[in-house]
């Protein structure tokens, strides 16, 4: 019973039925989504580290491969992501009092001088779904933020976005200052203009060009 009710929470965060009201997907009109059908998991004594690891995290994986291979599109992930999170209020609790460890810490941000946020939205809520907690430090993020977070959260891994040409010369300098005072700490950077060799250039440990290839680089730290 308890595996058919996280194959029917995976498949509404898949899907983006977020709760019976919602009329998105269509097929699935009048049907309890991710919101109802966790709360009822956890009245029949699924365990919160289950419905995370087996429902939402195997749900989010696989709209995040479909949006990868371009099967699905923004909308689609956003849906699903708003299913991954009514479900996530349920387990909050657990988060708080230990009961569900997350793999790590996750901070993010948009570089300074660059105000776009809809990419550096889709890593958060991808990475969040995968069981990592995040901290979203906005658009237009000095270096020296990204060091303060570092400070409060020492063992996260870090994510930095940029959308403008002219705003990767502010990432190669946030990525070189921040290399020079914590060197363990490892960079994923993404963003339409950016390469694998730019990447390497400015000594980033991770360039994804999809919100998913940047879960499975954390996913690898964390194993």
């Amino acid at each position: 019973m308890s595996s058919e009710m996280l194959e029917q929470i995976a498949h509404c965060v898949e899907f983006g039925k977020i709760n019976r009201a919602s009329p998105f997907p269509p097929d699935m009109k009048g049907q309890d989504g991710a919101d109802e059908l966790t709360g009822q998991a956890l009245d029949n004594g699924v365990s919160p580290d289950d419905l995370l690891q087996k429902a939402l995290v195997v749900g989010m994986q696989k709209i995040g491969v479909k949006f990868r291979e371009n099967k699905v599109f923004v909308p689609n992930v956003l849906m699903a992501a708003k299913a991954m999170g009514a479900a996530m209020e349920h387990l909050r609790p657990y988060f708080t009092s230990g009961q569900v460890k997350r793999k790590g810490v996750f901070v993010i941000g948009t570089v300074a001088g660059d105000l776009h946020d809809i990419g550096k939205n889709l890593v958060s809520m991808m990475v969040e779904g995968g069981g990592w907690e995040v901290v979203d430090l906005g658009v237009d993020v000095p270096t020296e933020k990204f060091l303060g977070a570092i400070q409060e959260h020492p063992d996260c891994a870090l994510g930095l976005s940029a959308l403008l040409t002219t705003t990767m010369v502010s990432m190669e300098k946030t990525v070189k200052e921040i290399k020079a005072v914590h060197p363990a700490t490892r960079v994923l950077i993404g963003g339409a203009p950016l390469t694998q060799e730019f990447c390497s250039k400015i000594g980033a440990d991770c360039y994804s060009a999809d919100p998913q290839g940047a879960v499975d680089y954390l996913n690898r730290l964390a194993a």
